[in-house]
């Protein structure tokens, strides 16, 4: 618990029910009062939970639930979940509009009930400790600090690491002791020990009956209903909302809809970097745009990289898993400022994955061999350079190759674009942007909400055909549904990204960190990579680049980074 200090500032508390044992740290977002602290007990009906996260549509399943008999101690969200829980049993979770991660327990028979959201955004760790204890945690570095957990490498998520831009998919993790529960899955530990997974949600492609017919008006209609209601829902707090306001689409539209719909004075944040290489390290001039067409009370932080570099000791300290991106300390640093004004903000991630943002979304239309194209735009490197890389001990499989075949051949999505975009909303999607952006945001106390990923919204983009998605350069519907919403300035221009060009482009004491924790000692004991492959990287680290434009050395030094700050 005291690991996750960070996430949960504002209060504590345990308590234990026969083998059941609870700990809880609370962040206060919704009811500010003790009556929601947590865990929480109730004592009438049996029941007592832990949890992490947000279910908007809380007051109104709080009324379902009063109508139905159910007396509320208290004005949160977390209670409505117990009822909920005692009202539906498992499936409860489909009820719920949010983002969660719990766990709760029957008292008279010691039953425990695990569940995490559709799309991930909570996260869910746990391990089977050497004394035979089951444990669980928001976070992988709680599990560690508890002892008793095997550290060694999982040689599937290694593979995973190193070729599928750093996505590791549940339930592995880079270490073979620590396991997390995949999205849109409950988890029921019976009395007797057995163990029963369940998935409650998936995502299928294609236009539903009610919307044969839809000209693109009616696309870009709905995907505005859509995000007005997603957005409308992330104001449920009993704190100040901000948003997260990058300069590009997604977020400015998030801006613009809370203005739409009468919310004054927004509280914004962006973040800019120094330039390295000739690569612009921020976006000012288009989160202006927003700032002035809005009048949005806003704050602009600048980066320079004497601090990036101590920043990124702190970020990688409370890494759940090894993240490669290299807008992580962008994201760290961001949320660190942020949390001085408010407690929660509205983030854009989402948007590309489920409305077709992604250069390699367009060669996946007519190809007739959906993973060959796929493999050729996003995998980091194939099978042969990863043996060339790897420990031979650590090589087994290509299984990144058999995970990606596998998810295209599942039902729901028959064509190869469709297939690709599930494959990046439910698995990519998961354990990148929305994995960091939780880990960053929530190290500074601060709670992150992502309106693209409300599942309703989600589901309604996976209908919207393709070709309206991925023309003229991706987010079509999106971006012309915008214009109604946002000046054109911030629709038209150039993509962009959160960037933090030292990270991309390794020099001076960028490289030299990359260089230590490539060749250190605990680098050469531990013996993950081949070393002749290492030295290629280091001789000539800004040739070797990614298809997705990441650092080939930075992927592999952050690995070893990771490992040896949690004493791995």
């Amino acid at each position: 618990m005291e690991s996750m200090a960070a996430r949960g500032p504002d209060g504590s508390g345990e308590t234990s029910h026969g083998r059941v044992m609870f700990g809880h740290r609370r962040l206060k977002i919704i009811d500010l009062s003790d009556a929601s602290r947590q865990p929480m007990v109730d004592e009438k009906l049996g029941l007592s939970i832990v949890y992490n996260g947000a279910i908007y549509n809380y007051p109104a399943l709080r009324q379902e639930l009063r109508d139905k008999g159910y007396e509320f101690f208290s004005s949160g969200d977390t209670e409505v979940i117990l009822k909920a829980y005692h009202a539906w049993g498992d499936e409860c979770v489909q009820h719920l509009n949010g983002m969660f991660a719990f766990a709760i327990t029957e008292h008279r028979t010691g039953r425990v009930f695990c569940a995490r959201d559709r799309l991930g955004i909570k996260p869910f760790y746990y391990a089977r400790s050497q004394d035979g204890a089951l444990r669980f945690a928001s976070s992988l570095p709680a599990l560690l600090a508890a002892g008793g957990i095997d550290t060694s490498i999982d040689p599937i998520a290694l593979n995973h690491y190193l070729t599928f831009h750093a996505v590791v998919p549940a339930p592995h993790t880079i270490l073979n002791g620590v396991r997390k529960l995949p999205p849109a899955t409950t988890w029921a530990i019976e009395p007797d020990g057995t163990e029963h997974f369940n998935t409650y949600w998936t995502l299928h492609f294609g236009e539903r009956e009610d919307q044969t017919g839809y000209d693109f008006d009616d696309w870009k209609a709905e995907t505005l209903k859509v995000m007005r209601k997603s957005v409308e829902r992330r104001l449920v707090a009993d704190v100040p909302v901000g948003v997260l306001l990058s300069g590009g689409l997604d977020s400015s539209l998030i801006v613009g809809l809370l203005a739409e719909a009468g919310h004054p004075g927004i509280e914004t944040f962006s973040i800019g970097f120094e330039s390295v290489g000739g690569e612009e390290g921020d976006e000012f001039k288009y989160s202006d745009i927003i700032v002035d067409h809005f009048k949005t009370s806003h704050h602009k932080l600048f980066i320079d990289a004497a601090r990036t570099l101590p920043a990124l000791h702190e970020c990688v300290q409370q890494m759940s898993e090894p993240m490669v991106s290299h807008d992580n300390v962008g994201f760290y640093l961001l949320s660190q400022e942020v949390a001085k004004f408010v407690k929660v903000v509205q983030s854009g991630q989402g948007a590309d994955e489920i409305f077709g943002g992604y250069h390699w979304y367009p060669p996946m239309l007519d190809t007739d061999d959906a993973y060959s194209t796929y493999k050729k735009h996003f995998f980091d490197r194939d099978f042969d350079e990863y043996r060339e890389m790897v420990n031979p001990d650590l090589v087994r499989d290509d299984y990144v190759t058999a995970f990606v075949r596998n998810h295209f051949q599942m039902t729901g999505a028959t064509r190869p674009i469709d297939q690709a975009m599930r494959l990046d909303a439910l698995v990519m999607l998961v354990d990148d942007p929305v994995k960091r952006v939780d880990n960053n945001t929530m190290a500074a106390s601060l709670e992150a909400r992502v309106p693209f990923l409300d599942h309703e919204v989600v589901e309604f983009a996976a209908n919207v055909p393709a070709e309206l998605k991925i023309k003229d350069g991706g987010k079509y519907v999106l971006k012309e549904a915008a214009r109604a919403v946002i000046p054109s300035g911030v629709i038209d221009r150039p993509k962009g990204y959160f960037p933090v060009p030292a990270l991309k482009y390794l020099r001076g004491d960028f490289l030299e960190l990359a260089r230590e924790y490539t060749t250190n000692e605990k680098a050469r004991e531990r013996g993950l990579f081949q070393r002749p492959y290492i030295d290629r990287l280091l001789a000539e680290p800004e040739a070797h680049i990614t298809p997705l434009r990441g650092s080939k050395l930075w992927q592999a030094a952050l690995l070893e980074f990771w490992l040896q700050t949690h004493g791995i």
